[in-house]
C-alpha cells in the first residue's frame, strides 16, 4: 500500500474539494430568495453568504463529532474504516455533487457524503463498519422530519404575516418592509448552514485522522481542520450555484418578500436547532420544504408540483446513487496503488466531463437578472375612485356621469 501520510493528504485535499462543492451547491438554501424578490443583488447575496458561512463554521462542532465519531463504528484498534476508503467515499459524493448541480437540482450534499461513505465502508469491512443505529436517528429521521416541519412552520408564518398586513384599498400595509427583513433572515440561514455544513468536510477530516493513527479516537476537530474547512465552504459559496438558485429562487414558486421572509425565518431555525443537537441534516431538504410550505401559505400562490416532484427524486435517489458510486471506488482500493490511482484518475475525468458539459448552457448571476422580472415585487393596490352619478329624470333610472 501506498505511504499512509500520503494516502491523507490526498483524502484531506479531496474532502475540501468537496466542501468547496457544497458551499456552491447550497447558496440556494440561504439566498435564492432575497434574490429573487430583490432584497439583494446576486453578488451582494453570494458574497454576504460566504461570510456569514465562514463565521458560522467556528460556532459549532456538533455535527462533526456525529460524523467523525458515530456513524463509522469504532473496533478493538480504532475506527474500521481506512483513509482509503474515505477517499473513495469522498469520490462518489464529489460525482453526485456536480450531477445534481448540472442539472439544477437542490439535492443534499449531506446526504451524498453520507451515501458514499456508507457504501465504501460496506464494500471494504462490511455492514459492521456502519452505525446503522446513529445513521437512522442521527441523518434519515431528521431527513423525513425537518422539510416536513420547516414546510409547516413556513406555511403558517406565511399566512400569519399576510394576516397582520391585510390590505386595504388605499392605505399602506407595510408588506413591502418584508423585503429588507430578508437581508436578516437570509443571513441568518447563512449563518446557520456554516454551523452545519462546513461541519461535514470537518468530521470526514478528522474521522481520516484518526483513522490514520494522527489524532486520538474520540477527539474532535482541530482548529486548522476547522479553518480550512471554513474557507473552503466560504470560497465555494461566493461562486454562486446559480442553476440551484434559480431552481429554488423561481422553479418552485413565485416568491413575495413576505412569504421569503417566513421561509428564510423557518429555514434558520430548524438548522439552528438540529446543529445543537448533532443531527447532520440537509439545510438543502429544510429550505425546499419552507420554500413550498411558503408557496401554500399565500393566498393564490401555485406551487410547481412538477419541480417539486423532480426534486423529490433527487432527494431520494441520492443516498444510493453516491452509496453505488462509492462502492465501487471502493473496490478499485483493493487493487492497491494502482487502485487508488485509478479511483483518482476516474474521478478526475469524470468531474471534467461534467464542468465541460456545464459550459455548453451557462447559468451566470446575468441570468438571474434576467429570469426575475416582476415575480417577487410587491402588488400594489390603489384606492379606486368612486363614479359619480345622477337620476335621469324621464326614467328614474341611476346614469353614471
Amino acid at each position: 500500500m501506498p505511504d499512509l501520510s500520503l494516502i491523507v493528504v490526498l483524502v484531506i485535499a479531496l474532502a475540501l474539494v468537496f466542501d468547496f462543492t457544497n458551499g456552491f451547491h447550497d447558496t440556494a438554501n440561504a439566498m435564492a430568495t432575497p434574490i429573487a424578490t430583490g432584497a439583494m443583488k446576486p453578488k451582494v447575496a453570494v458574497g454576504v453568504a460566504a461570510l456569514l458561512n465562514l463565521v458560522g463554521a467556528f460556532l459549532s462542532t456538533e455535527v462533526a463529532r456525529t460524523i467523525s465519531g458515530g456513524i463509522i463504528t469504532e473496533g478493538e484498534n480504532g475506527v474500521l474504516i481506512t483513509p482509503e476508503l474515505i477517499f473513495a467515499g469522498l469520490i462518489g459524493a464529489t460525482v453526485w455533487n456536480l450531477v445534481t448541480w448540472l442539472r439544477g437540482l437542490p439535492s443534499s450534499s449531506s446526504h451524498a457524503l453520507f451515501g458514499g461513505l456508507i457504501g465504501a465502508a460496506i464494500i471494504g469491512i462490511g455492514t459492521n463498519a456502519v452505525d446503522f443505529g446513529v445513521v437512522g436517528a442521527k441523518v434519515v429521521l431528521p431527513a423525513l422530519i425537518a422539510p416536513l416541519i420547516a414546510g409547516l412552520v413556513a406555511l403558517l408564518a406565511t399566512r400569519l404575516a399576510y394576516a397582520i398586513t391585510r390590505r386595504e384599498a388605499g392605505k399602506p400595509d407595510g408588506r413591502g418592509g418584508f423585503r429588507s427583513a430578508q437581508i436578516f433572515s437570509s443571513s441568518l440561514v447563512a449563518l446557520a448552514h456554516g454551523t452545519n455544513d462546513a461541519q461535514k468536510t470537518m468530521g470526514v477530516i478528522t474521522l481520516t485522522l484518526i483513522a490514520g493513527g494522527f489524532q486520538a479516537v474520540g477527539s474532535g476537530p482541530a482548529f486548522w481542520v476547522i479553518a480550512v474547512c471554513a474557507l473552503a465552504i466560504a470560497l465555494g459559496t461566493y461562486t454562486g450555484g446559480w442553476r440551484i438558485i434559480r431552481t429554488m429562487g423561481t422553479g418552485l414558486t413565485e416568491v413575495k418578500p413576505a412569504q421569503g421572509f417566513a421561509a428564510e425565518a423557518s429555514t434558520a431555525a430548524t438548522i439552528l436547532a438540529s446543529s445543537h443537537l448533532g443531527f447532520a441534516l440537509s439545510t438543502t431538504q429544510v429550505a425546499s420544504g419552507s420554500v413550498i410550505g411558503s408557496g401554500l401559505g399565500r393566498r393564490g400562490a401555485t406551487v410547481r408540483w412538477g419541480m417539486a416532484g423532480r426534486i423529490s427524486l433527487g432527494w431520494i435517489m441520492t443516498l444510493p446513487a453516491s452509496a453505488i458510486m462509492g462502492a465501487f471506488a471502493a473496490g478499485l482500493t483493493a487493487l492497491g496503488p494502482i487502485g487508488i490511482f485509478l479511483d483518482a484518475l476516474i474521478g478526475g475525468l469524470v468531474i471534467a466531463v461534467l464542468f465541460r458539459w456545464s459550459r455548453r448552457n451557462r447559468v451566470t448571476h446575468n441570468t438571474m437578472l434576467n429570469d426575475i422580472d416582476d415575480a417577487g415585487r410587491v402588488v400594489r393596490i390603489t384606492k379606486t375612485p368612486r363614479r359619480r352619478k345622477r337620476t335621469d329624470g324621464k326614467t328614474g333610472k341611476e346614469m353614471a356621469l
